[in-house]
């Protein structure tokens, strides 16, 4: 049977990705991260699947996997580990550039590209990645994280952790709406509300981030968003309610 022309090149990206870059002689940690804060993690939106990186079926190292036709309702739970500067700068699965200080991450099965929230079990820290790669394929891990989402859930010293992975379903192109629950000056402050609200929206799913003004005096403003209107919406704010944030400030885009 013959392999079409993006398949064929599908293919040798995932071979190389799984073999080559893992022949590497040695790994380097990467610049340590100094401020997190500079860093945002994505905002989900809907994408086509990538033209490579998403074969039916795959091989690597003598084990067949099977992408998955939608990401829709995965969730898993399993060890996390992280990929360091022996991929920075090569091509992911999908033809996309890896960047160690990017928030993406590497899956076997997911359909690229995809967005999942990783959440730490034993401290509830998460993160938001955007999947682009496929790995990793060592035995008992589910999925690769770049260095900056190690760095943001602490695990880029200790190597892996206990992780659930959740796909979040970007909105649709519906009329959408961003909920900016506070605007601080303290980054960390703004950070620790951003993880509260991953964890007490749970299992709403909706991504939360963090806008950061300019100026001499900045101010941190923590978002939940974007969100459909209607009872998308109506959820995420009856949610607030329960958690004693009864008066949101409603965006739409053009006001961000």
């Amino acid at each position: 049977m013959k392999l079409t022309l993006a398949l064929l090149i599908s293919v040798l990206i995932l071979q190389g990705c799984s073999v080559s870059r893992y022949q590497h002689a040695q790994d380097f940690t990467p610049e340590p991260i100094h401020d997190l804060s500079t860093l945002q993690e994505p905002t989900p939106k809907l994408e086509p699947r990538s033209a490579m990186g998403n074969p039916s079926r795959y091989t690597v190292w003598g084990k067949e996997y099977e992408v998955l036709p939608t990401a829709q309702g995965y969730k898993e739970r399993g060890t996390a580990s992280w990929y360091g500067m022996k991929f920075h700068g090569h091509q992911t699965s999908n033809g996309e550039i890896y960047d160690v200080y990017q928030f993406t991450a590497a899956h076997k099965t997911l359909p690229l590209p995809s967005y999942v929230r990783v959440t730490r079990v034993d401290s509830g820290e998460s993160v938001i990645v955007r999947v682009n790669d496929r790995g990793p394929f060592h035995d008992g891990r589910i999925i690769d994280l770049s260095y900056a989402a190690a760095v943001r859930l602490g695990i880029n010293k200790q190597g892996t952790a206990l992780v659930d992975v959740e796909v979040i379903q970007p909105p649709s192109a519906e009329s959408v709406r961003w909920v900016q629950v506070s605007a601080l000056s303290d980054i960390k402050a703004a950070m620790r509300l951003q993880q509260e609200l991953q964890r007490g929206l749970l299992p709403l799913n909706w991504p939360v981030g963090i806008s950061t003004s300019d100026g001499e005096r900045p101010l941190h403003k923590v978002r939940i968003g974007p969100v459909p209107e209607g009872d998308a919406l109506n959820e995420v704010l009856a949610k607030l309610k329960n958690i004693n944030i009864a008066s949101p400030l409603l965006l739409a885009e053009h006001q961000l």
